[in-house]
């Protein structure tokens, strides 16, 4: 087998390598279980994965088992993982080195062999799933005949679709003949396209993956014990969930075409991989096994050669390491303690800022504002989603009660005087912000920090009025406060490191990703948004249809249109995003006197009676008839590649982030952009921009396919 694979050999010279280590187990009921553990040697901080040098290994282990078997020397075989993990999958690092095609295919046919081993041994096999067990690990235990979980394991799941590939060594075949059609589209397509959702162990034995659950105590024990009752025949296996006649007669190919109207609906046609896996899963439904298996090893090797896996894995790497280790960030110990918080205003996104920071950060947070009305009013929702979070079984009463305890309002601003972090939400204009910063100075240590959720305005401005604008900072979230993972953190010329170290320490025990920025127009986010919807409104005010600007951008993969996402931030926001960046940049940025039309208005599109788009407004359409120079989807698709090339050229040029990847990353966690796209960066490379607009690339060598 060995030399079949040659070729992947050779590039796993420096593999960590999970070894398989054999031991046989008496069993109660007499005979011998040999129990293989996978470890790679390294502590808990380094899951088991599986290169080519892993596989083989396993391979040569189960081989060896198999002989024994035939001899009648064992009576089954079980495998487990080393403490806390089963396996966490594919060696990803060594999947991204994959030079062709071919390679790839070798790739997934090699892991099908390894694995397809458990199923061929002649005697019954289990795999104990003791831990973490992602994509290449699940599979391990799918293609075994039983399988334990503990109850306890913290992540079970196939999360390839995610990464720009499918499961390519038999998940895409075995779950959805294991656990039915709909419950299998849950865990191949629908989890991982929900950032990635995962399933604990009791939710694995529910869905039919497992077929026996325990608790951690006895794991190991109570699942050998289990084997040798089913081994003896003591102990019945029910698998309820698997498919009947009539899912396959009815369900199935109903439940693909619903999944197929929800992908296009959400993500478009653009990402490759949830769409292949679909097509294996709809093929699973009458195929044997070794067609299923070989059409795996098809579709994983175009995956693994293209695109957007590589994009994928590099948006992965910059969100699971350079998220963890922000660019420019100061040394962690000269951040100040935050004891107390302190939130000027109480309306919705002040509300929200202090029901994160309190749960998070567990100190007391004090919010304030105009009138004692709108107080009472701020206290009441925050009491009330810490309720909501009780009834949902996410906190006990014991913290249902505490955290209450920690949250109180007040109009007056002697109550901040102990407060080590205050942030505003009040409304988005200067002079509003200047006043309250300057007011609540007068009561605050000058030791503590002061935080500006501004989106668009000059963080150093805000301060202009402080006695001491060196504790300001700008600390801008994304809407909703508790989902989004990015927070930009703005450095003016006068914040200190200390205040930087604090509001990065924040950041990170608020569970948020932190990207530092410079203090300029719109950050980076909002900088990028307002260049594509600005050159979206310009095309339409010219006379380019609002459908040709929809489909001018489906190259990108988007989470959404232009015009959807003005829809969703709010028109008038979008109009004042686009002033903004157009009173800074006028040579670069549109602004658009019918957004402001289309903003009285209050939408663009026709919806019905669930939200669901039917068409664009009728009046919507008149607002922005006349124009005289449209665009084809095509020029205005070069238009936008190249005015971005540009603008994050500039970025970078002026040093508004350390680097290209810091623009992805916070495209990636604050603007929806898809993993399988790379953010933007590595797209513009690949179609040309970078080269059309700077006569250079982001990247070098540019992240793309070998095909």
């Amino acid at each position: 087998m060995a030399g079949e694979f040659e070729e992947l050999r050779a590039l796993s010279a420096d593999e960590v390598v999970t070894h398989s280590y054999a031991r046989d187990i008496a069993l109660p009921s007499g005979g011998t279980l040999v129990l293989i553990t996978l470890d790679n040697g390294r502590d808990h901080t380094r899951p088991n994965t599986l290169g080519p040098l892993s596989l083989l290994e396993l391979s040569d282990t189960l081989d060896a088992q198999k002989a024994r078997a035939a001899k009648g020397e064992i009576k089954a075989l079980a495998v487990v993982g080393k403490p806390y993990y089963l396996a966490a999958g594919a060696d990803l690092s060594k999947v991204n080195e994959i030079p062709s095609v071919e390679i790839g295919k070798q790739m997934g046919r090699l892991g099908h062999s390894a694995l397809g081993r458990l199923s061929d041994l002649g005697v019954p096999s289990f795999v104990f799933i003791n831990g973490l067990a992602l994509g290449g690990g699940l599979e391990i235990a799918l293609n075994a005949t039983y399988r334990t979980v503990d109850s306890s394991a913290p992540a079970i799941g196939l999360p390839e679709v995610f990464l720009g590939l499918i499961p390519g060594w038999g998940g895409a075949w075995l779950l959805p003949n294991l656990i039915g059609i709909e419950n299998a589209l849950k865990v191949v397509i629908e989890n991982p396209l929900k950032n990635n959702r995962l399933l604990k162990g009791q939710d694995a034995f529910d869905l039919g993956i497992a077929d026996a659950v325990f608790g951690p105590a006895n794991f190991l024990e109570d699942s050998i014990l289990w084997a040798d009752g089913v081994i003896a025949g003591k102990t019945r296996v029910k698998r309820s969930n698997e498919p009947g006649k009539i899912e396959r007669a009815v369900k199935w190919d109903v439940a693909i075409n619903i999944a197929t109207k929800m992908l296009e609906s959400r993500i478009g046609r653009v990402a490759k991989s949830p769409y292949a896996a679909l097509n294996l899963l709809k093929a699973a439904k009458n195929t044997d096994k070794k067609t299923g298996f070989a059409t795996e090893d098809e579709a994983l090797a175009e995956l693994i050669s293209g695109d957007q896996f590589k994009a994928s894995i590099y948006a992965f790497n910059l969100v699971q390491k350079r998220a963890k280790r922000p660019a420019g960030a100061p040394d962690k110990a000269i951040a100040k303690k935050v004891t107390k918080v302190g939130v000027i205003g109480a309306g919705l996104m002040a509300s929200q800022f202090a029901l994160l920071f309190v749960r998070r950060l567990q100190v007391p947070v004090v919010i304030t504002d105009l009138d004692q009305a709108r107080v009472d009013k701020g206290v009441a929702y925050i009491h009330d989603e810490i309720e909501a979070l009780l009834s949902k079984g996410r906190i006990s009463r014991d913290e249902r009660n505490r955290l209450q305890a920690l949250v109180t309002g007040t109009t007056n601003k002697a109550d901040f005087a102990d407060c080590d972090w205050v942030i505003e939400a009040v409304f988005e204009e200067l002079g509003v912000k200047q006043d309250v910063f300057a007011d609540v100075e007068q009561y605050i240590s000058p030791e503590a920090v002061l935080a500006t959720n501004t989106s668009s305005l000059s963080v150093e401005q805000i301060g202009a009025k402080l006695a001491h604008p060196e504790r300001l900072v700008g600390f801008h979230f994304f809407n909703p406060v508790a989902v989004m993972p990015l927070v930009e953190v703005v450095r003016t010329p006068n914040t200190d490191d200390a205040t930087l170290s604090t509001a990065m320490v924040t950041a990170a025990k608020l569970r948020k990703n932190a990207v530092i920025t410079t203090d300029t127009p719109g950050f980076v986010v909002n900088r990028i948004l307002a260049k594509v919807l600005g050159e979206a409104m310009h095309a339409v005010d010219t006379g380019t249809p609002f459908e040709v600007v929809d489909g001018s951008v489906k190259p990108f993969g988007l989470p959404m249109t232009p015009f959807e996402l003005l829809e969703l931030v709010g028109l008038k926001v979008g109009a004042h995003v686009l002033d903004t960046h157009h009173a800074a940049f006028p040579d670069r940025f549109f602004d658009s006197e019918n957004l402001h039309k289309l903003a009285e208005l209050g939408h663009i599109f026709e919806r019905d009676a669930k939200g669901k788009i039917k068409g664009y407004d009728k009046k919507a359409v008149e607002i922005v008839s006349g124009g005289t120079s449209p665009m084809t989807g095509e020029e205005l698709r070069i238009r936008i590649e190249d005015g971005l090339a540009d603008e994050i050229h500039r970025m970078l040029e002026d040093g508004v982030v350390s680097a290209a990847e810091d623009i992805d990353l916070c495209l990636i966690l604050g603007a929806g952009y898809p993993f399988q796209m790379g953010g933007v960066t590595p797209y513009l490379d690949r179609v040309g921009a970078s080269e059309r607009v700077f006569g250079g690339t982001f990247h070098s060598p540019l992240i793309r396919g070998v095909v």
